[in-house]
């Protein structure tokens, strides 16, 4: 008989200690019912983080959990997976832990497509150490740091996802609490890295810094939520489409200047080409909406099922049996 979970035997018994009006408490909120959707026991999950905010997160969730070392957390989560390939590995890094000091990590990560789940919590800005810049803040940026506005433009964190050869590129905003569930929900049933990007509203530092994209009043107009197998609609009453304009993307009117429900885009995130994804991905919320959703989920070859394989190859040929035996099987000598 399959047990049944309920986020609340994914909750720790701590106080959770983040600021009141954080975007972290939604994220948590939906990983818990994620968790509890997936299936998965507490004893087979684990929660790793580096430094941050969001790193803190470990310490809600009555899994196993690291709170590692700052921008290490892809890291010792690969290497977490790769010693237990039997447990989900959810990895949560924000702005410096995932794009500054960690971001070769989650390059690397992304390239190999190892089993991992990769929250992105992208505030724009260093949180926990008192609101500096960081590395997706805008040009001009005005922060402690930057008192009279940044002079270098920033990352687009889906552009470094897809330059890492993304198999799972996924969005949503703190306030959109079902797109967050949904996209975590997909990004444990991908094989490979899934990276899911969660735009955080940082009350106390950055306040309202998605609302051009987040606003309730806007949200409709601003923002397109993709679905596969679903022609790509937005709008408050659905009255927007994307179609193909030449090379580009174009939002029309259905039903205006000749446009149809036909002529509309169709939301396939599981084919090859990430030429389309790429395009939708990189949409701002300005000329275009921004995309939520899943925008990416294929197939390719899985570093830890490589290796695991690899490694029972190789035992079966040379006949190892411990890694003693696999240290003493080549010449050896010794030093008096």
């Amino acid at each position: 008989m399959t047990t049944q979970y309920n986020p609340a035997d994914y909750k720790s018994d701590q106080s959770v200690r983040w600021c009141a009006g954080c975007g972290d408490h939604a994220v948590l909120n939906c990983l818990h019912k994620a968790m509890a959707e997936l299936g998965v026991p507490p004893h087979m999950t684990a929660v790793i983080s580096g430094i941050g905010c969001s790193s803190r997160l470990p310490y809600y969730c009555n899994t196993y959990g690291f709170h590692t070392i700052h921008g290490r957390a892809a890291a010792i989560a690969t290497g977490f997976k790769i010693a237990n390939p039997q447990m989900t590995v959810w990895q949560v890094s924000g702005d410096g832990d995932g794009l500054a000091i960690g971001g070769n990590h989650f390059i690397h990560a992304r390239r190999r497509n190892l089993a991992l789940n990769i929250l992105r919590l992208t505030t724009k800005l260093y949180g926990v150490t008192t609101g500096q810049y960081s590395p997706t803040s805008p040009r001009g940026f005005v922060s402690k740091s930057s008192p009279y506005g940044t002079t270098e433009d920033p990352f687009i964190p889906a552009e470094l996802a897809f330059g890492a050869r993304a198999t799972f590129f996924a969005r949503s905003i703190d306030v959109e609490l079902e797109t967050s569930k949904q996209c975590m929900l997909a990004a444990a049933r991908h094989r490979g890295t899934a990276v899911t990007e969660i735009l955080q509203n940082c009350v106390i530092f950055n306040n309202g810094i998605h609302n051009p994209v987040a606003e309730k009043t806007v949200r409709a107009s601003r923002t397109i939520t993709l679905h596969q197998g679903e022609k790509m609609l937005f709008g408050p009453n659905k009255e927007f489409g994307l179609v193909q304009d030449g090379f580009e993307l174009k939002a029309v009117e259905v039903g205006k200047d000749g446009y149809t429900i036909d002529d509309v885009l169709t939301h396939d995130s599981h084919t090859q080409s990430d030429i389309l994804h790429r395009q939708l991905a990189l949409m701002d919320g300005e000329t275009l909406p921004l995309a939520l959703g899943v925008i990416r989920d294929v197939e390719m070859p899985v570093y830890n099922e490589a290796l695991e394989a690899q490694v029972a190859e190789v035992k079966a040929k040379k006949g190892f049996e411990s890694l003693r035996r696999m240290i003493l099987s080549g010449e050896t000598w010794t030093v008096k």
